[in-house]
């Protein structure tokens, strides 16, 4: 039973996540010989003030899209 966990800034619509659900879906589908009904994904949506990239947090880095 797979499952895949996708961690990112916040700001995707719900509309951007069920299609990247969809195709993840189908991707395994195809490659791992997996049903969706097995499969469940998760989306861990991440303020820009809590995600750092080389010791500088990505509310300090860039302004936000």
């Amino acid at each position: 039973m797979p499952h895949v966990q996708i961690t990112m800034l916040q700001g995707r619509s719900t509309d951007q996540k069920r299609r990247a659900a969809k195709r993840i879906t189908e991707v395994l589908q195809e490659e791992l010989s997996v049903t969706p009904d097995k499969l469940t994904i998760v989306f861990v949506e991440v303020p820009r003030d809590s995600y750092a990239r080389s010791g500088i947090l990505v509310s300090d880095r860039e302004p936000p899209k």
